[in-house]
């Protein structure tokens, strides 16, 4: 065991080769390197296994010692100042090493083939791998000073990735706002970082817990500028985890390439936030302000993150804003002191967030045969549908990814999410109801996100026999107030509808299916990669592409029993194989929180909110699941659609909310109109007073004396005429003065 952790220093630089030899290949190799591109893929898929062997053998060392190992060494060392590096294995950072590499392989093998037609395929699996070095960096590292550098070297990772295709402005833009919106936060914690120095005159994380801990235990420090230090390391979590109010650059960092989304914003870059909070917890606890404060930005995390998903027509930004509200509940989980709870439901949803952005890479890449490379068509939900029949591999995957995520048992988000809330009640009153309220909106924006993508028909080919419910709530959610506008003032559609004959179905389905064949036959599109064969419908994509979505399907239906209490302990109490992991863990609801000695009493917990999840399900296949069937009878639907004085009502109710949802709660207009716009007219003034102020008084003064130089070198040449010529000027203009000014004068 000894063994296995003195090579632990290694960690964080199995996977930094390939960048290396893939920068000297290109530059001394060009064209080899570039006609063997596929081969480094398999390098790096093998370094990054090799990390999970070893963090594997760490976390089952430590799951029966319960042991931590640090290793440091001194760097600087003067009279005043001393400056050690090390790295640090400890649970915490085992588990981040196993997601990192875990989710790492899956998103390498299964980018090999979603990348193979990108001319920056080599660009891509070295910022990848590049990536990869910094985050397990950042999870080895023993103190404040490496965290930072680590966390720097994350975030320049990010924009790279980020901005993989900068040619498109859209993307060059979000990966600038991904750069700057984080430099904000990670100027606070850097001022943090050096606040916590000045008060404990140390880095390493031991010696800060233990020191900050005594004096504030013998008031010896101020509590508000301790409080302000604390704030400020918080301050670097809220940007790199996207919480509210500096979550705006998540949504527009979808912009990269799929395989980025699922790796940076599901397991690593996004949990980096989470990670420092669970790292510095014994510092903020006994800091009860930055605590409620923790949790305060949480719950309102939690509860934005699932309104803004509501009414996103791009599938990924749906996803990210899903993320954004999961993060919430981590957060909100170490701002209550529940450290085992976020720590689980971190593991949960990293496998089966990443499940669902490689299944939404898959959708985009069948859609892509149909539209092309065109990421406004190929991510709008509003043109998939009944996808089901023609790649059901991924809607299988997908489907497994949306009941996890909507907290329905046996899956592995169930199991995490479900602890949280039941800890909230512990906590506050206010935020268990928002957080449970969350619970069953979760699960009507991911069945949303489903049933538009899976069930009904295909809109791409044919979006007026589309067979979803055309009643002002489908149109909103997906069109915005555009259509609604429009729909509002056709408003006998529906009540026309149901007051004909009625059509039977049989005949709207073979009508559909008829116009269908009609349309994708003068339609049919070519793939993008290969112009000789069309694709009218979509295919599901390669074996590459599936295998890693099964993987991680296992792994969402099976993480979850690490947190299942299975062994009985002393004292009745049931212990579980993530308990163990942690022990001894920080959990300040322990004493509190209940211990299942029955199954009864945690199904009697759990019900409450798989029926929310059940409700949020109902509801959403109310509004987004197709009726119009054969097998269905629509009187009872058409009674429901039909348009009357409490439909109206509802729609001017829910028109706002729409409305508000879709313009991402005004948050980004408001930083354009008081903070962007203010600073680019604070840099035009500033462009201008140094243009034409301070560069006109320095040049204002050349001019004057190259003026006054050349009127010189004109005087004085030397040449007679010269002299005679400006004599007579001078006195031919003083006659003419003269002989003006005198009659004036006398």
């Amino acid at each position: 065991m000894q063994q296995t952790y003195q090579y632990g220093w290694i960690i964080p630089f199995i996977p930094l080769p390939v960048p290396i030899f893939l920068g000297l290949g290109l530059l001394l190799f060009p064209t080899t390197t570039i006609r063997l591109r596929r081969m480094w893929s398999f390098q790096s898929v093998l370094l990054l296994s090799i990390i999970l062997v070893f963090s594997t053998n760490l976390s089952i060392q430590q799951i029966n010692s319960n042991s931590i190992y640090q290793y440091v060494w001194s760097w600087l060392i003067t009279n005043d100042f001393s400056l050690e590096l090390g790295y640090l294995l400890d649970p915490l950072t085992s588990i981040m090493s196993i997601l990192i590499t875990t989710v790492g392989i899956a998103v390498l093998f299964y980018s090999d083939n979603y990348m193979a037609h990108d001319q920056s395929y080599l660009k891509f699996f070295t910022s990848m791998s590049f990536f990869s070095t910094s985050m397990l960096g950042l999870v080895t590292s023993s103190n404040l000073i490496q965290i930072y550098i680590f966390w720097e070297l994350v975030g320049m990772s990010s924009y790279l990735l980020i901005g993989f295709w900068f040619a498109r402005p859209l993307a060059a833009n979000a990966c600038q706002k991904s750069f700057v919106t984080n430099r904000v936060g990670d100027f606070g914690l850097l001022l943090g970082i050096l606040g916590f120095y000045w008060i404990t005159g140390s880095f390493e994380f031991e010696d800060l817990f233990e020191i900050a801990n005594n004096l504030i235990y013998a008031n010896e420090v101020n509590p508000l500028f301790l409080t302000l230090c604390a704030v400020l390391l918080f301050a670097g979590s809220v940007a790199k985890s996207a919480q509210f109010p500096l979550h705006v650059w998540l949504p527009d960092a979808m912009e990269g390439p799929t395989p980025i989304s699922a790796l940076i914003h599901a397991a690593t870059m996004v949990a980096a936030g989470i990670f420092l909070v669970a790292r510095l917890l014994p510092l903020f606890i006994v800091i009860p302000p930055t605590m409620n404060l923790i949790s305060l930005i949480a719950i309102i995390t939690v509860l934005l993150g699932a309104v803004l998903a509501l009414a996103q027509k791009d599938i990924k930004r749906g996803l990210a804003y899903s993320t954004m509200s999961q993060l919430g509940y981590m957060m909100l989980a170490l701002g209550m002191g529940s450290y085992r709870n976020a720590l689980f439901h971190l593991i949960t949803h990293a496998y089966s967030k990443a499940l669902l952005f490689l299944g939404s890479g898959s959708i985009i890449h069948s859609m892509e045969r149909l539209v092309g490379y065109s990421p406004s068509k190929s991510q709008n939900m509003v043109l998939m549908g009944g996808l089901r029949k023609y790649i059901p591999i991924t809607k299988t995957s997908f489907f497994l990814g949306t009941l996890s995520l909507s907290g329905i048992p046996p899956l592995a988000c169930f199991w995490s999410k479900d602890e949280i809330l039941n800890d909230s009640w512990l906590y506050s009153a206010t935020f268990a109801l928002i957080a449970w309220s969350t619970a069953g909106l979760t699960a009507f924006y991911m069945f949303r996100i489903y049933f538009l993508t899976f069930e009904g028909h295909l809109n791409i080919h044919f979006q007026n026999y589309s067979g979803k419910q055309k009643i002002p709530f489908y149109s909103i959610s997906l069109w915005g107030t555009g259509v609604s506008k429009r729909i509002s003032q056709n408003s006998s559609l529906l009540s026309s509808q149901s007051s004909s004959k009625k059509i039977l179905n049989r005949r709207v389905d073979s009508n559909f299916r008829n116009r269908i064949q009609l349309l994708a036959f003068f339609t049919s599109t070519r793939t993008p990669f290969d112009n000789k064969k069309p694709y009218p419908y979509p295919c599901e994509s390669d074996s590459t592409i599936l295998f890693p979505l099964i993987i991680l399907g296992l792994f969402t239906l099976f993480i979850g029993s690490i947190g299942i209490p299975v062994n009985q302990e002393q004292e009745g109490v049931y212990s579980d194989i993530l308990s163990k992991w942690l022990a001894p863990s920080i959990n300040l609801l322990h004493q509190k929180s209940k211990n299942y000695a029955e199954w009864y009493e945690f199904v009697k917990d759990a019900i409450f909110s798989v029926s929310l999840s059940y409700f949020g399900i109902i509801i959403a296949s109310f509004f987004y699941k197709v009726p119009y069937s054969s097998s269905i009878n629509l009187d009872f639907i058409n009674s429901v659609v039909k348009r009357g004085p409490n439909r109206m009502f509802w729609e001017k109710c829910i028109n706002p909310i729409y409305d508000w949802s879709e313009n991402r709660a005004y948050i980004d207009f408001f930083y354009t109109t008081t903070l962007i716009r203010r600073v680019r007219g604070l840099a035009e003034f500033t462009y201008f007073f140094d243009r034409h102020l301070i560069d006109g008084i320095a040049n204002g003064v050349g001019f004057f004396g190259f003026f006054v130089g050349e009127a010189i070198k004109y005087v004085g040449g030397g040449r007679i005429s010269s002299y005679i010529f400006f004599y007579l000027s001078y006195v031919s203009i003083f006659l003419f003065l003269f002989f003006i000014f005198t009659p004036l004068l006398v």
